[in-house]
């Protein structure tokens, strides 16, 4: 039997648009980036989408990025990231989820949002890969999962799945007036190591489970 070659699947923190001028940031995802096979598309689900039923990006015509973010210099909304459609992804993800009994719905006006964009325009500069990007119809852990294991079959068929938002996420922890690396508050700390340890062991029970069992749940995710 000939072995099936899985695309893995990433998470990853997107942050707010002027990260792509961290000194850090834009390195390390280009290095992983450029240690992975090239995909032959993409499909992303950003933090930033929610819309019920699962409802897709343009697969018609190209449409303009989608800034959902406010009060930034000028120059990170002419920030463009044109990479080709995918319309045969689409359709497939489309069928995955009608046979696990979730509706499609298709939206073609909505280009990608910064969730999905930016972090792309650090891995895949060259915006030749074609990119999908799908919302998420829920909030419930438990039906994000399901829906994750009805797409699965798409890695292998080499689409690179990436989840796009933060591992804690609070804004009153921010604070612009101090360097980028330092130490983070201790509750985000304690969650970060939690879900590290947590995602290691195989453990999805407590991962979906996550805002009675980790550590500090409520500090690191006021909003799920």
């Amino acid at each position: 039997m000939n072995r099936v070659t899985m695309t893995p699947t990433l998470f990853l923190g997107h942050g707010a648009p002027p990260l792509v001028d961290d000194p850090h940031w834009p390195r390390e995802l280009a290095q992983w980036s450029g240690a992975l096979e090239r995909p032959r598309n993409i499909l992303i689900v950003s933090a930033h989408w929610e819309n019920r039923p699962v409802t897709l990006s343009p697969t018609l015509q190209r449409r303009e990025l989608t800034y959902d973010f406010w009060g930034f210099p000028q120059r990170y909304y002419q920030v463009r990231y044109d990479a080709p459609l995918a319309p045969e992804l689409a359709n497939e993800v489309a069928r995955l989820l009608g046979e696990a009994g979730q509706p499609v719905a298709r939206d073609e006006e909505r280009g990608l949002d910064h969730g999905a964009y930016v972090p792309l325009t650090q891995m895949f500069p060259a915006a030749d890969i074609p990119v999908l990007q799908v919302s998420m119809p829920s909030l419930d852990p438990s039906e994000l999962y399901q829906m994750g294991r009805a797409l699965a079959p798409l890695r292998e068929q080499g689409t690179l799945i990436i989840g796009s938002g933060f591992t804690t996420h609070n804004m009153r922890w921010a604070n612009m007036r101090v360097a980028p690396d330092y130490a983070p508050p201790a509750a985000s700390v304690e969650f970060d190591q939690w879900a590290a340890e947590t995602v290691a062991a195989g453990d999805v029970d407590a991962l979906l489970d996550y805002a009675r069992r980790a550590p500090a749940a409520q500090q690191a995710h006021p909003w799920p």
